[in-house]
């Protein structure tokens, strides 16, 4: 069994956790949380064997193989970088880190530790559906372009409404929506069509000084991929896939719980395969399968290739927060 620790109690932690037990490949061995209280509660409901309130102790003393850090998206550089110093291996709640720079200081690390291994946690580029969309282009003649969107309204956004600063809103935390969901639908255009030649952003700014929505334009050599996200409202459009006469319709770019081809006539295919109790679930298998066995051929591929997605899309999010002019305060660090 391959022994996980947890940084973070929030839902994102929970779901998980329950995914790790339903893998049955991993043992709870470590939660950690600033708050007794809080890390009390969190370790009892889910069976971890030892809470902790000290991030330090907890890799010195968990006997740890991976954790899984879902902390605000500032903290996870200064997270990670402990864990792979002690050759712990590490989930990254996306986005994994703010920027080109502490993601190259990550990349050090792991080439000084080659044993560890970096997952960042974007879940839905390992589920079944993923899988179909990637068939379903397969069979394009070309691909035009797509318009992928993203979009949901944010409980904590009534808190910014009413004066509160919210970490998911809040620059100091590297936050707002290109960080929250917009990264949906970066990584789904990252591992479909790669990475772009040059990007666009135009975010439309709340009371924090974050972006609360935005519109991104991806443009490759012969299309663009145009990209609608949001945390202040909501959204039902699909996102499609453009070939030529026909079309690769999504329910939404972040969840992706139904895909349908449809072709010049008219006619719709459902590709969709059955609905997960978990969408985390997949993730968690494919990662207990490089961490258990990291030498197997289409391990050692599969690695190398999520980890470009995620060299790729950090890239991706901070030339967008550039061309949009939004700026964290972990860019000067």
């Amino acid at each position: 069994m391959i022994r996980l620790g947890t940084v973070g109690t929030n839902w994102i932690t929970q779901q998980l956790v329950d995914a790790a037990a339903a893998s049955q490949q991993y043992e709870l061995a470590g939660i950690y949380s600033r708050e007794a209280a809080t890390a009390k509660a969190f370790g009892g409901r889910n069976h971890a064997q030892v809470n902790y309130t000290d991030y330090t102790q907890m890799l010195a003393q968990g006997d740890l193989d991976v954790v899984y850090i879902a902390s605000p998206n500032s903290l996870h550089f200064a997270q990670a970088l402990e864990a792979i110093k002690r050759d712990i291996s590490i989930i990254v709640e996306k986005p994994a880190f703010s920027n080109r720079r502490e993601m190259t200081a990550i990349q050090a690390a792991l080439a000084q530790h080659p044993k560890v291994k970096f997952f960042e946690a974007a879940r839905h580029v390992h589920t079944p559906n993923f899988h179909q969309i990637e068939r379903a282009m397969a069979g394009l003649p070309t691909v035009q372009g797509a318009n992928l969107t993203y979009m949901k309204y944010s409980s904590r956004y009534d808190q910014v409404l009413a004066g509160g600063r919210p970490n998911v809103f809040t620059p100091e935390f590297s936050g707002g929506a290109l960080q929250d969901l917009g990264v949906y639908p970066v990584y789904l255009a990252v591992a479909l069509f790669g990475q772009p030649e040059t990007v666009a952003y135009f975010p439309t700014l709340i009371a924090t000084g974050a972006d609360g929505k935005g519109l991104a334009v991806l443009r490759y050599a012969d299309f663009d991929v145009a990209i609608n996200f949001g945390k202040t409202s909501n959204s039902t459009a699909e996102s499609e896939i453009y070939g030529l006469k026909d079309t690769i319709a999504l329910d939404s770019a972040g969840e992706l719980t139904h895909v349908f081809f449809r072709d010049a006539t008219g006619q719709e295919q459902n590709l969709s395969e059955p609905a997960l109790d978990n969408p985390m679930t997949p993730e968690m298998v494919d990662f207990a399968r490089i961490l258990q066995d990291p030498d197997a051929p289409q391990n050692v591929a599969d690695y190398q290739r999520w980890l470009e997605w995620s060299l790729t899309v950090n890239q991706v999010l901070f030339d967008l927060r550039v061309a949009g002019n939004l700026r964290f305060p972990a860019d000067q660090n």
